[in-house]
């Protein structure tokens, strides 16, 4: 996955469930449009989706060679 240098990486590997959706949550709650947060988590996290879908983002999910996944994440258009 491409990362720009103005991307937000958060890693929320080996936390416990809440913490790492929490933790998501509370940095998209901050993220500019135009911005976009790089997640990498150790699972992929499908509960995530859903509440992206409805709160207007968009993302991409690639799971790397290491298992960790890398879920990109901005704000959908609208048009």
């Amino acid at each position: 996955m491409n990362k720009p240098a103005d991307d937000i990486v958060l890693d929320v590997c080996g936390l416990e469930p809440p913490e790492p959706l929490e933790r998501i949550l509370e940095a998209l709650s901050d993220l500019d449009p135009g911005r976009r947060l790089c997640v990498m988590i150790g699972r992929e996290p499908f509960p995530l989706y859903r509440i992206l879908e409805q709160n207007g983002f968009a993302h991409q999910t690639r799971c790397r060679e290491d298992f960790i996944y890398e879920v990109l994440i901005w704000h959908r258009n609208k048009n």
